[in-house]
């Protein structure tokens, strides 16, 4: 294992994920003081990062299990799940819940933020297709090991954020209009900047 190759394969995890962070941080102060929750978030996050890279080994190899005009409307899974945010938010609202909390269900679903990490990802799959083309199966191997690796400390840097005091004071008062606001925002950015509605 080349030392190289890990340092190329941390430095482009860390590039085109950096903004995962973010969402994750949201995540994780929405299961604030629900059991389990981080689990679910952790295993969520390794369930959408594993299919993005299960396509672009797929696609390395010469199969091409999404079309390269799909990858834009992935955009519609965290605008859907934004809007779905949005809602629930208004909902405990009106109910006079204030905004907080999430109604008892104990945070995101795995197979929400699966579907989160995978749709802002896309563009992720268009950036390592030429490279774990080119890095050959023992490179690839090194590729995997390292994206894999790295999403533990991605989990665990988004779960440190969240429960620092000042930033979980804020994600607590206000993580119920940012995770919707990030999730939309995140679904509008990928249909347009993938070109879903022409250029």
């Amino acid at each position: 294992m080349s030392l190289g190759t890990v340092g190329q394969a941390a430095g482009l995890f860390a590039v085109t994920n950096i903004d995962d962070i973010l969402v994750l941080s949201l995540f994780f102060a929405q299961g604030a003081g629900h059991r389990g929750s981080g689990t679910r978030i952790v295993l969520g996050q390794y369930l959408g990062f594993a299919a993005i890279l299960a396509v672009a080994v797929a696609a390395a190899f010469g199969a091409t299990f999404l079309p390269q005009s799909a990858l834009p409307w992935l955009g519609l899974l965290p605008l859907a799940l934004g809007l779905k945010a949005a809602w629930q938010a208004w909902r405990h609202r009106a109910d006079g819940e204030g905004g907080e909390g999430d109604g008892g269900k104990g945070g995101p679903s795995p197979w929400e933020v699966a579907a989160v990490t995978f749709a802002n990802g896309g563009d992720n799959i268009g950036v390592y297709v030429p490279v774990l083309a080119a890095a050959g199966v023992g490179g690839m191997s090194v590729y995997a090991v390292v994206f894999l690796a790295l999403v533990a400390v991605w989990c665990l840097a988004g779960a440190f954020f969240a429960t620092r005091p000042v930033i979980a004071k804020a994600l607590s008062r206000w993580g119920h209009v940012l995770l919707p606001l990030v999730l939309i925002t995140l679904g509008l950015l990928i249909l347009i900047d993938g070109g879903a509605f022409g250029r």
